[in-house]
């Protein structure tokens, strides 16, 4: 049973969503397990699910690529959600044609209410997720760890993603500014300041959300079945708002950018701001930089960052966020499987979970819910 104190997705509606002509699911359940085959269309549900906060879901895809094949081209997502002020329906969907002709818009609606975008969903529903793609983050680029970090400040602060958007908007049109033969000076002064403003409140907040996060490692670091990390953002903007006031930060970054103009002109892009920030991330048992561990100890690293960001996020607001979990126990043991399902159950987080095989989700007990996913079917094969 859901407490009424967490944030919990009580009846998920989709429509020509992926491998989904119709899908109405009813919940009554803190930990949700979606079982079958690979290819039955699990993760197409987090994926979904995802699309409930802001931003392009789990997967980053087109929009338009989401509606189901043979379909009319456009797809709906609905859901009622039980929250600490009360019941609030979400919903988002894709039109396949906007106004403007332009190829398609997304719709956001809440309480009936149609949002003048996805920000808006961020004000009810607080959101974490892991999947396979993100295996081997600390290996990877530094902009996958980035848009990481990133998720994690925005479950803390839903403004978070709109200072990015905003500074990456400007960004873009700096950069084609710089490429006329004689750029209005002016305009470019502008632009820059508004991206300083913007640089130090993104840098701000990712400062504040990794000090949260870390307190919060802290706290289990030697019982735990997962391994700790010491966690930290490597950027120039971010160093200096360690040590500096936010206004002189914010004048010295427009200056980096005036001064910059003719090398960034010659690259084609801007080359210095938080747009190039990385997260770094040590096995704390190990002492080992997260991406020179094994596959599994970064596996196992990970899923201890989000148990440990959900934490966070509940300390800090109260209730726990929804997390969606995708293949998380293929690779665990049958003793650190336990130890997650325990621990989800005492964060009082809902949490969406995929796998093959029913029997890697023993021990969920009356808080759990268990489906099988077939061909475009879900049904529930155990349950509280």
């Amino acid at each position: 049973m859901t407490d009424s104190s967490t944030l919990a997705i009580t009846r998920l509606t989709l429509t020509d969503f992926r491998n989904y002509a119709g899908l109405r699911l009813t919940l009554d359940a803190q930990l949700v397990a979606l079982t079958g085959a690979n290819g039955a269309g699990k993760t197409n549900i987090l994926e979904a699910i995802s699309l409930l906060a802001p931003g392009r879901g789990l997967r980053g895809a087109v929009f338009e690529d989401l509606a189901r094949q043979g379909g009319g081209g456009t797809w709906a997502i609905a859901a009622e959600i039980d929250t600490a002020n009360g019941p609030v329906t979400l919903g988002t969907g894709w039109s396949g044609q906007s106004e403007a002709g332009d190829g398609g818009s997304r719709l956001v609606v809440i309480d009936g209410e149609t949002q003048k975008g996805s920000g808006a969903l961020g004000d009810y529903m607080r959101m974490l997720w892991l999947t396979p793609a993100m295996d081997r983050l600390f290996a990877g680029p530094a902009s996958d760890r980035r848009r990481f970090l990133d998720r994690l400040v925005t479950a803390f602060d839903p403004e978070h993603g709109s200072r990015i958007l905003v500074f990456e908007k400007v960004m873009r049109e700096r950069n084609l500014l710089l490429e006329e033969t004689r750029p209005d000076a002016a305009w470019l002064s502008s632009l820059e300041a508004h991206m300083a403003e913007a640089a130090v409140a993104i840098s701000a907040a990712r400062l504040l959300g990794l000090e949260a996060l870390q307190a919060h490692i802290d706290e289990t670091r030697g019982h735990s079945s997962f391994p700790w990390g010491d966690v930290s953002v490597e950027g120039e903007i971010e160093a200096r708002i360690a040590t500096t006031p936010a206004v002189r930060v914010e004048d010295e970054y427009r200056n980096i950018l005036r001064d910059s103009r003719g090398l960034d002109r010659a690259a084609g892009r801007t080359l210095r701001g938080p747009h190039r920030s990385d997260l770094m991330v040590v096995h704390g048992p190990k002492q080992m930089a997260a991406g020179q561990c094994s596959t599994g100890e970064q596996k196992a690293l990970l899923i201890g960052l989000i148990l440990a960001q959900a934490r966070a996020v509940k300390a800090t607001i109260g209730t726990a966020p929804v997390l969606l979990l995708d293949e998380v126990a293929a690779h665990l043991d049958r003793a650190r499987r336990l130890s997650l399902l325990e621990a989800l159950a005492a964060l009082g987080s809902q949490s969406w979970m995929t796998g093959t095989d029913a029997q890697l989700f023993d021990g969920m007990g009356n808080s759990g819910t268990v489906f099988h996913v077939e061909d475009g079917t879900v049904k529930e094969v155990m349950g509280s």
